[in-house]
């Protein structure tokens, strides 16, 4: 175990110096996708996915950058206006905790256009930052800003992402350009300070209505929480496969010059 890692992090100090990955790391198995059926595929991708954010958590050398747990974002800019939700709310100085449990529980590659349809499991995810919001959720009026901090439990996520082949000596990349996620959860937590004016006593009663009530709090707020979901995900993807290549995922992956001369015939 000892001589694999050590021979991980020989392969990748030696293959960084483009800025990516040049030498396909050790933990990761390449997929055809080609000459196999969806199944098997999808079988083998699900496994590399896993493996890939097992590693990532504890880190690649030549790839400090991609950090996925803690996972800090400058800002996230969310506005509703439809339903129980009428919000104009953003979130900044954000950090998100909880990715290094991510269980992949499939991993699905479009053949055609290279899209991914992936579905993980989170026990437990926790987003914190400052926010400052103004509308209501509910019945309630929520105007303020301050710290504040988001538990969502037992999170299934199905996201759905666009990307599109390019080429870099040689290699082929993804270059991943939207996400659009779906989720479901059991439980949430959250807390906002500095509701009402720091009104203490109307904050602490707002913030426990909020938790006890926290099922239709999280069909109210899934547009805000799937925002924030989606923009945490096109940014850890976006550095992810920035990083590297799609030949060490994909090992019959067509170059861009063959896939889009082949969509316009």
């Amino acid at each position: 175990m000892l001589w694999n890692v050590i021979c991980t992090l020989l392969f990748l100090s030696i293959g960084t110096s483009t800025g990516y990955i040049t030498q396909k790391p050790s933990f990761l198995k390449t997929c055809p996708i080609q000459t196999v059926s969806e199944e098997e595929f999808t079988k083998c991708s699900t496994e590399d996915i896993q493996r890939l954010f097992q590693h990532l958590y504890t880190g690649i050398e030549g790839l400090e950058d991609v950090v996925v747990d803690p996972l800090k974002i400058n800002r996230i800019k969310v506005l509703q206006g439809a339903g129980p939700v009428s919000l104009n709310a953003s979130l900044s100085k954000v950090t998100v905790t909880g990715f290094r449990h991510t269980k992949v529980t499939e991993s699905k590659v479009n053949p055609k256009d290279f899209s991914w349809e992936t579905k993980f499991f989170l026990p437990k995810v926790r987003i914190e930052g400052v926010y400052t919001m103004q509308g209501r959720i509910l019945i309630i009026p929520l105007n303020g800003r301050g710290k504040c901090w988001l538990e969502p439990v037992n999170m299934n996520i199905h996201m759905y992402t666009r990307t599109r082949l390019i080429e870099r000596d040689g290699f082929v990349f993804y270059n991943v350009t939207g996400t659009r996620v779906e989720y479901d959860i059991s439980g949430l937590r959250l807390r906002f300070d500095n509701l009402f004016d720091g009104v203490k006593a109307l904050e602490d009663s707002t913030n426990a209505y909020l938790n006890e009530n926290w099922r239709p709090v999280n069909e109210g707020l899934k547009p805000v929480i799937a925002k924030t979901v989606e923009d945490i995900l096109l940014r850890m993807m976006k550095k992810i496969f920035d990083n590297i290549p799609a030949n060490f995922f994909v090992s019959d992956i067509p170059k861009p010059s063959e896939l889009y001369s082949r969509k316009n015939n």
